[in-house]
């Protein structure tokens, strides 16, 4: 059996993961759902401090302080960008890094540079006006509707979603990752494509070889389970089964 530490996206908390670690405990895993810092329960510690380099320690502390090793780190969408940063830290304590819907950014890039110019001086305009320069709020399900990101959520699951996100705080998004540890390049890699199919990817990697180098790397598992960018609410038990598979 594995220990799995899953790490959730902008907005959300470790509850976002009930569902799939329910079927992963009931394999016989040990879980560990992470809530970040100023996400979820942990919304009173957000802050105009809370950035990039505190969501990983986080993760960093949590391996630490349960004596955690031979983890499977999973990442959904943002924090890809959180376990990449983890395992150039900690290498010797995972076992294999899982990114659902995401890859890891290179060295130097922000979140925020995935962003086209107008989107992003949109985030920047919100942040300013109505985040208190540093909080940056769940968007409307029109703006979230892109491609297949909202596929097979239903009323249910957006009215979950929109009940319990919180805002995110800005500096995780402009903050870039710094990366120093090859090391973490021996990992054993995967990504589970949601919102897109393989083929696509591939086009992607083609198209923006500097931000997607790494997905260019030797050794990485692609794998395809479509349905919506949130893959933990539109097919839980179906990701349970497939972390699990891959332990």
């Amino acid at each position: 059996m594995a220990t799995f530490v899953l790490v959730p996206g902008f907005w959300l908390g470790g509850w976002a993961w009930r569902s799939v670690a329910e079927t992963l405990r009931a394999a016989g895993h040990t879980v560990y759902p992470v809530t970040l810092t100023g996400l979820g329960e942990r919304v009173h510690l957000a802050g105009p401090q809370v950035n990039l380099d505190t969501h990983i320690a986080d993760v960093v502390n949590l391996l630490r302080y349960e004596e955690l090793r031979d983890v499977v780190l999973v990442g959904h969408s943002y924090a890809g960008t959180v376990i990449t940063g983890v395992a150039d830290q900690l290498p010797e304590r995972i076992a294999r890094l899982v990114y659902v819907d995401t890859w890891p950014l290179p060295d130097g890039v922000a979140q925020i540079d995935l962003n086209p110019p107008e989107a992003r001086h949109a985030q920047e305009q919100q942040v300013a006006t109505t985040g208190e320069g540093w909080r940056l709020p769940l968007p409307s399900w029109e703006e979230l509707d892109q491609g297949n990101e909202l596929r097979e959520l239903g009323e249910a699951e957006r009215r979950m979603m929109r009940e319990r996100a919180v805002d995110q705080p800005f500096g995780t998004t402009t903050q870039p990752l710094r990366l120093k540890n090859p090391a973490r390049e021996a990992l054993s890699r995967t990504a589970i494509w949601c919102s897109l199919t393989v083929d696509e990817v591939q086009g992607m990697i083609a198209a923006y070889p500097a931000l997607l180098s790494a997905l260019a790397e030797p050794g990485w598992e692609f794998i395809e389970l479509p349905t919506g960018h949130w893959p933990m609410f539109s097919r839980p038990r179906e990701l349970g089964e497939l972390l699990g598979s891959l332990a």
